[in-house]
């Protein structure tokens, strides 16, 4: 925290106009305010528009003045009218309060807003969308470290020859010495995992197979790590 803290400090900008200043000092205090959080969550509300759409908040300045970029991947898909309609561009918070207000309207139209808004929650309750992925592949920056907030969680992502990949951090692979990236390429959860040099933790052989028996241990840990993303998400995006 205070590494993250004189991290910030340093990021004082050379220009010395008032204003500025008075801006860059405001941000400062606001961000030390949220600086403590960071070992217990953030949060952050994400909106359905672009991988990099959030709710502004004092929670998003700590990105902002570290450079970082924050991504998702839960988005409207741009060929279903209907649900761009429905969902625009809300917040998921300003979503849900949208879904209980239409659901006791008397105009039928918003009842039917309040419907196609309800279904795209559930059939995205995984928090990432196809078209949401291809946006995320294309706006990543080839070698760019970021995070990627998705079902209540941080992630650390990285874009590397044209695929994106996430910092295994589960405990439970903690013995794991060649397990470090996971690929973020399916919605379904369907993942490989990688070592430090993004190979394959189990080469592949001609064939396309793995040279390597499976080990039941690291196939259950998938197994569970895609459940755990097919869960519903809580009311709100908060990490916990």
């Amino acid at each position: 925290m205070a590494h993250l803290g004189n991290c910030i400090l340093a990021t004082q900008p050379k220009d010395t106009s008032e204003g500025l200043q008075l801006n860059f000092q405001q941000n400062i205090n606001d961000t030390m305010t949220v600086l403590p959080k960071l070992s217990t969550g953030l949060d952050v509300n994400v909106r359905f528009t672009g991988v990099s759409d959030f709710e502004y908040t004092p929670e998003c300045i700590v990105f902002d003045l570290l450079n970082i970029p924050l991504y998702h991947g839960w988005l409207v898909d741009p060929q279903s009218p209907e649900q761009v309609q429905a969902v625009g561009k809300l917040s998921y918070n300003q979503l849900v309060e949208k879904i209980i207000t239409c659901k006791h309207a008397s105009d039928s139209r918003l009842v039917s807003e309040g419907l196609v808004a309800e279904q795209f929650l559930e059939a995205t309750a995984s928090q990432l969308t196809f078209h949401g992925l291809c946006e995320l592949t294309a706006r990543a920056r080839e070698g760019e470290l970021g995070v990627f907030f998705r079902n209540n969680h941080f992630s650390t992502m990285i874009k590397h020859k044209g695929h994106l990949y996430l910092l295994v951090t589960d405990q439970g692979f903690l013995q794991e010495e060649g397990v470090v990236w996971e690929s973020l390429h399916s919605v379904d959860g369907d993942s490989c995992f990688c070592d430090t040099e993004f190979h394959l933790s189990h080469p592949l052989g001609k064939d396309g197979a793995s040279t390597a028996p499976p080990d039941p241990r690291l196939q259950q840990r998938q197994v569970d790590q895609a459940e755990r993303r097919r869960q519903r998400p809580d009311l709100d995006c908060t990490l916990l």
